[in-house]
């Protein structure tokens, strides 16, 4: 089993799509790390040798994966709400903050629906 930047690679899957599997690292980024390592993108994850992790594992460590990049991104979304930005403003309120509609969309963001009933008219 393959274990790079704490996170352990399906060992079934290629190595292409493996690697995907570590945060901050996607399909351009992951093969540009295997033609550097010199690695066959078609290898599965339980076929690599021993060198071919190292060499893997060294060029991961100099790219900000896993909880640096994630403390990265929640820091700047953090100095968006801080010095009060829009941007910052609709993460605050878990909005769309790209743009988005409100009124019939987004629905992953704003959760459930909250019906809102009719008020009764008083009859006379």
């Amino acid at each position: 089993m393959a274990r790079i930047a704490n996170v352990n690679l399906p060992k079934e899957k290629r190595i292409e799509i493996g690697l995907m599997s570590i945060f901050g690292i996607g399909k351009s980024l992951s093969n540009k790390l295997l033609q550097e390592a010199n690695v066959d993108r078609d290898k599965k994850v339980k076929d690599l040798s021993e060198d071919e992790v190292g060499i893997l594992r060294k060029l991961i460590e100099k790219i900000q994966t896993e909880g640096d990049l994630k403390r990265k991104v929640a820091m700047d979304i953090k100095h968006l709400q801080e010095i009060g930005t829009y941007r910052g403003y609709r993460h605050k309120r878990s909005l769309p903050v790209r743009g988005q509609r409100t009124r019939y969309n987004a629905r992953t963001r704003k959760g459930k629906r909250k019906t809102v009933a009719n008020k009764k008219q008083v009859g006379k």
